[in-house]
């Protein structure tokens, strides 16, 4: 299982897509296939300010409850209402359809820390 060469990872198994000062965040289709089958998702409202490295969210599954976590400082901006609606999404299509929120960003140098696909595939093993 691959990770897609146009992003960039964090160690806790977010992607993010970094678009001018807006990142676009969800999670890998390793965090998917480590959760099994989801089944609810807990984000944050837009307008909520998040600060980096913390917990912003909820995903869980029929096996346990993982944490969504945010690679920088910004503002929620939007949620993919979608895939709240349909948390299985996470496990189908996490890369395009399953995508959790957007952050306007603080500091885009935040993600200068983020892992590239190489790096990411070496961190889980793949």
């Amino acid at each position: 299982m691959s990770a897609p060469s146009n992003l960039k990872y964090s160690t806790d198994h977010e992607w993010v897509l970094f678009d001018g000062d807006v990142a676009t965040i969800g999670i890998t289709q390793f965090a998917a296939d480590q959760l099994g089958d989801i089944v609810y998702l807990d984000l944050p409202k837009v307008g909520t300010m998040i600060k980096a490295g913390t917990i912003v969210g909820e995903i869980e599954s029929t096996k346990s409850v993982g944490e969504l976590y945010t690679p920088a400082d910004g503002e929620v901006v939007e949620l993919n209402q979608d895939a709240v609606d349909a948390p299985d999404t996470l496990n189908s299509d996490p890369y395009e359809a399953g995508w959790l929120i957007k952050v306007k960003l603080s500091d885009p140098s935040q993600l200068d820390s983020l892992l590239d696909e190489a790096s990411y595939n070496a961190h889980i093993g793949a």
